[in-house]
């Protein structure tokens, strides 16, 4: 059995988001928020959001127990880039990309025995 969260479309770069997945695959729900916690990196706010969402569906849907909980797989998969621009001297105009990201969380239980 496994509890699913995703976020669609957070305002970060996926390559600075993934960073901050990283710390956390594998490990048990309670080490990873306090992991997150800590992290100074902006990404760890959302991620944070979508693993305490995770957490909740896995107990109010499945009936999990929150302390058998650890993330099973944790991406970041890359959304549309906002294009806007800037205008620069001599009448010419430079792109400011606004990179957006998917955040996917799954839970697992760890197997008794």
């Amino acid at each position: 059995m496994e509890a699913k969260a995703i976020a669609r479309y957070i305002r970060m770069s996926p390559r600075k988001a993934r960073l901050v997945v990283d710390q956390i695959r594998g490990r048990n729900v309670r080490e990873a928020l306090a992991i997150l916690k800590v992290l100074p990196n902006k990404p760890a706010e959302p991620i944070t959001k979508v693993l305490q969402s995770a957490i909740a569906n896995a107990e109010h849907n499945y009936e999990m127990n929150r302390d058998d909980l650890y993330v099973a797989q944790a991406f970041i998969d890359q959304g549309p880039v906002l294009k806007r621009y800037r205008p620069r001297a001599r009448g010419m105009v430079s792109r400011i990309r606004k990179p957006t990201s998917h955040i996917t969380i799954i839970l697992k239980e760890k197997k008794e025995g």
